[in-house]
């Protein structure tokens, strides 16, 4: 019974550390979204200032995804041996906001090219640093952690729009990139001090456990030797292909509708930036509802049968819309797309850190990220095409097809992968 209570007090003692450094990471999340929101909020003005395509348009995302691909992997390669996570973090928002003060300078189609890749670079820093980071600070409970890491990012992409809406009223699109920088570069400072030095070694008095290597590995990182030897035993991991795969599907979904809903609700059903800007915060506020009750079941219930459901439902919702367009339904299907899409993200975020090597998880996380940030940069492309040739609501069948096709990866992984089910 001494035992129980004394497991029980420190858990309260570790949660209130936990819970402000929680907290902080999640904020720090949700600002790595607010500007990528607040861009897409933008991409019609600037679309018609420099006189662009639909393709040209897509071209621009496809550029910001490409160079995070790039970056994800040597960026969770980093994270693994430095392990100084704080910093890193400090980094990524710094890098992620500055470029958007150079957008407000730029006159040039090429410059605008060049800020959005440093964007991606910056931007996909934060994930293989933040993710792995709280796994190991709960360990017991990664789904509901991130999901509740995922609900900042629904957070920042939630009032972004619902900002920017507002702000266009009176500012310019230059003037509001460049006061944007303001909030990024105080997080970071915030971040910076609070978590820069921080270590997640084991408390005293308590009884060694597994995730003792992993508080080491945040602290200290690990020699090249013992990375290298971790990549060989990532890449025996079960189902890690297929997992990665359809992560990076999910994310041609979400990259695509978070270029083109913007589009269509502004052009095909002519609302004005307020309104293109709320229906897009009702998008995430969905997926803020949705994210810490898909954490939980699948906490409880296994990774694979809620991700399957939310990929599922998903798919329904998007052909839904495209017999709704035009009308109020489609808005009301913009928010029932919100809770199922974005339920996934943390779900699958949860499965890849507990399937794979407990001090490979930068790398991990940067892998399926890089997956995520390279489909990502083929799908706004695509869907341009399409809407060039077919229609901006034709856009949505190619959103239908990619999160099917995601589901089917889910299906395939094996049954034995770990967490797959909790039978």
């Amino acid at each position: 019974m001494s035992a129980s209570n004394a497991a029980v007090a420190d858990a309260t003692q570790l949660s209130k550390l936990d819970i402000r450094n929680m907290g902080l990471i999640t904020l720090g999340h949700s600002l790595t979204h607010w500007y990528p929101a607040t861009f897409f909020m933008l991409l019609p003005l600037i679309g018609n200032e420099m006189g662009l395509s639909y393709s040209q348009i897509g071209f621009i995302m496809t550029c910001q995804y490409a160079a995070g691909a790039i970056s994800n992997v040597p960026g969770g390669m980093l994270v693994d041996v430095w392990g100084k996570k704080g910093q890193l973090m400090a980094l990524s928002l710094f890098w992620v906001g500055f470029p958007y003060l150079m957008m407000g300078f730029s006159s040039q189609y090429w410059m605008l090219l060049i800020c959005v890749m440093l964007v991606g670079i910056g931007n996909n820093l934060w994930h293989p640093t933040a993710i792995p980071l709280l796994g190991s600070m709960f360990p017991k409970r990664k789904g509901l952690a991130l999901s509740l890491h995922g609900m900042g990012g629904n957070v920042g992409d939630a009032l972004a729009p619902l900002a920017v809406g507002a702000l266009l009223t009176t500012l310019s699109w230059r003037e509001i990139v460049v006061l944007n920088v303001v909030p990024g570069a105080a997080m970071s400072m915030l971040i910076l001090f609070f978590l820069g030095t921080m270590t997640f070694a084991p408390k005293k008095k308590t009884a060694p456990s597994s995730d003792a290597p992993v508080a080491a590995a945040d602290a200290k990182g690990q020699s090249m030797h013992s990375y290298l030897q971790g990549v060989k035993d990532l890449m025996r991991t079960p189902g890690l292909f297929l997992l990665t795969l359809s992560s990076g599907f999910r994310s041609m979904t979400q990259g695509t509708l978070l270029t083109f809903l913007p589009l269509y609700l502004a052009k095909e059903m002519h609302y004005d930036v307020f309104w293109v800007g709320a229906g897009m915060a009702l998008l995430q506020l969905a997926g803020f509802i949705a994210a810490p009750i898909a954490g939980h079941l699948s906490d409880t219930m296994g990774r694979k049968t809620i991700l399957m459901s939310s990929f599922g439902m998903s798919g329904v919702v998007l052909l839904l819309m495209t017999f709704a367009g035009g009308s109020p339904w489609f808005v009301f299907l913009i928010a029932v797309l919100g809770f199922f899409l974005y339920a996934a993200r943390p779900i699958m975020q949860a499965w890849m850190l507990e399937a794979t090597p407990k001090n490979m998880g930068g790398t991990a996380i940067g892998l399926m990220f890089g997956m995520q940030s390279g489909a990502q940069a083929v799908a706004p492309i695509l869907g341009g095409i399409v809407a060039d040739h077919y229609g901006l609501l034709a856009a949505f069948y190619l959103l239908a097809a990619t999160i099917i096709i995601a589901n089917l990866m889910v299906y395939w992984i094996p049954a034995h992968s770990k967490d797959a089910s909790h039978d």
